[in-house]
């Protein structure tokens, strides 16, 4: 067996670090062009600099993503923007498309190109064929089951990735249509509108205007709405399968999502390598998955077609049983106090979760506050406030704190 290497999303610079800070062994970002997800934050020439220089000083890779299904009016500012992020220090792209791949061959033939899952690569042969091109890894397409993935692994000698985490997309192996058709905007460009997320119903073609639930809910039908990958129950297998990254979907997700599906992971995998015969699921990493914003959790095609829960058909509404309140900047250990940037608003008597890559889950009740100026305040409600506020234990920089949205305050509050 190989470690598998852990592979984040970084849609922005700030995910990037907690993404590296949580553990993970490479990040996956975009640029402002040629990858598909136009609506992340995605990175511009100086953050990409910024971005590969803080990764590889603790060690961690980065990808970034050229993947788009390339127009005409895309080639021609394409292999300048390939020699600039080569030039950066990328340690590989993702492509989709053959012509891409084609000029980045022939532009940087030094820099390493992964197949993105866009490319729908779902059998040996076309992993050969991708190897005999030149590529270095390929992105397996989301549809195939551990048992296939064995069968690729054992014909290969090539890198092979696998998304573990993350949404998932009624088109096959995200290539989509329903986008560019209903809103003008192309999904196989990085401006998908998510239509599949909309809600739908039968209409008759004599019939305009009538509507026909196709389950028996007024609101219509969710028949396209895809549920959320979560495979963390399953680390074992996926390892044994012959996966060489393990890779978290998310670039367009919050850096809560990042920071704690990433740890959560870190944590699975690190326990697995360390005692493989003794190794056992820890509920904790599940529950801490279950805080970030998704939807119902299903372990896709891994265990083939017969055991597929895909979708939900009542709702496409997320999940969200924990507001993300901020970030530990500082700690003052002589006052043991932190110093908190807020990200969404809290208050004297909330309770709150503090929890970080060495700092075990804890409850901290928020018993007094100041502003940056140490002035006393009673609530924090802008936007990446400045908080400082005392702590029971030590906590660390990059730590977060979140609040149950259902029981935040003490009793009697």
């Amino acid at each position: 067996m190989k470690k598998p290497e852990l592979l984040a999303p970084a849609g922005n610079l700030e995910k990037l670090i907690m993404a590296v800070r949580y553990g993970a062994d490479a990040v996956y970002i975009g640029g402002k062009e040629f990858g598909l997800r136009a609506a992340a934050g995605n990175f511009d020439m100086q953050q990409m600099a910024q971005g590969i220089a803080h990764a590889h000083r603790y060690g961690v890779k980065v990808y970034v993503t050229v993947n788009i299904f390339a127009h005409n009016r895309h080639m021609a500012d394409l292999p300048g923007y390939l020699r600039e992020i080569t030039a950066l220090g990328a340690d590989a792209i993702l492509v989709s498309d053959p012509g891409v791949f084609s000029v980045a061959r022939q532009t940087v033939p030094e820099l390493p190109v992964h197949i993105s899952a866009q490319a729908n690569t779902t059998n040996w042969a076309a992993v050969q064929f991708w190897a005999r091109q030149g590529a270095t890894r390929v992105v397996l397409a989301r549809e195939l089951s551990l048992k296939e993935i064995r069968e690729i692994r054992e014909k290969v000698d090539i890198e092979l990735e696998t998304f573990v985490h993350g949404a998932m997309c009624i088109s096959y192996s995200g290539r989509c249509l329903l986008s560019s058709f209903m809103t003008g905007r192309s999904a196989n460009l990085g401006e998908c509108a998510q239509p599949c997320r909309w809600k739908y119903a039968l209409v008759e073609e004599t019939r305009p205007g009538q509507y026909f639930p196709i389950e028996e809910d007024e609101r219509g039908s969710y028949i396209f709405n895809s549920l959320d990958l979560c495979m963390i129950e399953h680390i074992p297998e996926l390892v044994r399968s012959g996966v060489d990254s393990f890779k978290i979907e998310g670039r367009m997700k919050s850096v809560h999502y990042v920071a704690t599906v990433v740890g959560a992971y870190r944590k699975a995998i690190d326990s697995f390598w360390a005692d493989p015969d003794g190794y056992k699921v820890d509920t904790v990493w599940l529950e801490e998955i279950k805080k970030v914003s998704h939807r119902e959790y299903t372990t896709g095609f891994f265990f083939g077609w017969d055991k597929i829960k895909g979708e939900n058909i009542e709702t496409s509404k997320y999940l969200r049983d924990y507001d993300f309140i901020g970030v530990v900047r500082q700690y003052l250990p002589d006052r043991r106090l932190a110093v908190v940037e807020q990200r969404n608003k809290f208050a004297l008597g909330d309770l709150l979760e503090i929890t970080g890559p060495e700092t075990p889950v804890f409850i901290q009740e928020v018993k007094s506050m100041t502003d940056q100026e140490g002035s006393p305040i009673d609530s924090a409600p802008h936007p990446q406030q400045t908080v400082i506020m005392p702590v029971d234990r030590p906590v660390r920089p990059l730590d977060m704190l979140r609040r149950e949205k259902t029981s935040n305050r003490p009793a009697g509050r």
